[in-house]
């Protein structure tokens, strides 16, 4: 009888057993472009809030630059000589700002303009008061101009929290345009009964102009930091703005006051000037509050920035690591399904068919050998021809 051989296993075939390596692989694929792209957004975004705050450091040295220049106008509109002590410690400061961070907002050339027509301004003052307004005027314009370029280099325009947004726009855009107007009105109601009758309907219309271009930027200050107070998340900007916002709308209100016609004598100049030293001095006093707080919020934002870079490549660093163990089991696994199969190979494919042996042969009673079977009465029966 034969046996039959033994079933040979079916090896799975090599692409098979490389199929699990091969989806680790593809794993690792999207989920290093995933990280690349959140590192990348994450760097971009803390990048724009490293940048905004170097521009919030140079407002914050123009801003003293923009009163002492204010100051010096309104002196040398007057008659009187120029003290600039003041206006030269604050441009000295602002120099410094614009040596450390002018070449990342790209304000060299800018501020080398402003300070070389500030420094071209007589200390004796004019002889005519109105070439003073007009010589002034054009370093202001410069100094605003500088303001703009300020918040467009370092990004604070484009900032992407509506808070911040509105805060930097207060602060950098508002609040020096409000300055400056208010001290031009200031200095325009000054020079207004200087000037012949003849210039009279001149006279107003200026000053109606500029009494617009000095409230118009204060409603706009107000209404900015109110809307950044309402959409911000921070618990610190409502209760310290709001207090030193309302001291600067007074100031705001009473400067509309003393600034509306009275006749065709226009404002009284001396209760303007009043008015636009307390609005200056209110907006000093903001101005350094609402810096404060736009810098922290952009500092918040650096911490928040690097801290999610950190998680997510700690993330993508335990992936990679289990991943990289997921694939350490398969290849070893592969390893030795390979020496299995090699094993295998080497052991005969087919073992030789196996018989049975016959049984012994039976004797007789004499010794003689019988027949297979023989020894069997039944098997052996003779045979009966009668049947």
């Amino acid at each position: 009888m034969t046996v039959p051989a033994p079933r040979v296993r079916r090896r799975p075939s090599t692409p098979g057993r490389a199929l699990p390596l091969l989806l680790v692989m593809a794993l690792l694929a999207p989920l290093g472009l995933l990280f690349a792209q959140t590192d990348r957004h994450t760097g971009d975004e803390r990048d724009l809030a490293a940048r905004e705050r170097l521009g919030v450091r140079y407002l914050r040295a123009l801003g003293p630059v923009t009163d002492a220049l204010t100051d010096a106008q309104t002196t040398a509109v007057a008659g009187r000589p120029v003290s600039r002590t003041a206006l030269t410690a604050a441009v000295e400061q602002a120099a410094q700002v614009d040596s450390a961070v002018g070449d990342r907002l790209r304000t060299r050339e800018r501020w080398a303009g402003v300070r070389a027509k500030l420094e071209a301004l007589p200390e004796r003052g004019f002889a005519d008061p109105e070439a003073a307004l007009q010589a002034y005027g054009e370093v202001t314009d410069l100094l605003l101009a500088l303001h703009r370029k300020v918040r467009e280099s370092s990004g604070l325009v484009r900032d992407p929290r509506s808070d911040s947004f509105f805060v930097q726009d207060a602060i950098g855009a508002d609040l020096p345009a409000a300055m400056v107007a208010a001290g031009r009105l200031a200095d325009l109601a000054t020079l207004a009964p200087s000037r012949p009758a003849t210039e009279r309907p001149r006279t107003v219309a200026e000053l109606a102009e500029l009494r617009v271009a000095a409230l118009g930027p204060a409603t706009g200050l107000v209404d900015d930091l109110r809307a950044a107070v309402d959409s911000s998340e921070s618990t610190d900007l409502g209760p310290t703005v709001l207090t030193p916002l309302d001291t600067y709308q007074r100031a705001v209100e009473a400067l509309a006051t003393f600034s509306a016609p009275a006749g065709a004598a226009g404002p009284d100049p001396v209760q303007l000037g009043a008015a636009r030293r307390a609005a200056q001095s209110a907006a000093a006093q903001l101005r350094q509050v609402i810096l404060d707080q736009l810098d922290a919020l952009l500092a918040e934002r650096v911490d928040r920035l690097d801290r999610d870079r950190w998680l997510a490549r700690g993330a993508v660093a335990v992936a990679a690591v289990l991943l990289a163990v997921l694939a350490g089991v398969l290849v070893t696994a592969l390893r030795r399904a390979r020496r299995r199969a090699a094993e295998a190979d080497r052991e005969p494919a087919e073992a030789p068919p196996a018989t049975r042996p016959d049984p012994p042969a039976s004797r007789g009673g004499d010794g003689e050998l019988l027949p297979v079977g023989a020894g069997d009465p039944e098997r052996w029966r003779p045979f009966d021809a009668a049947r």
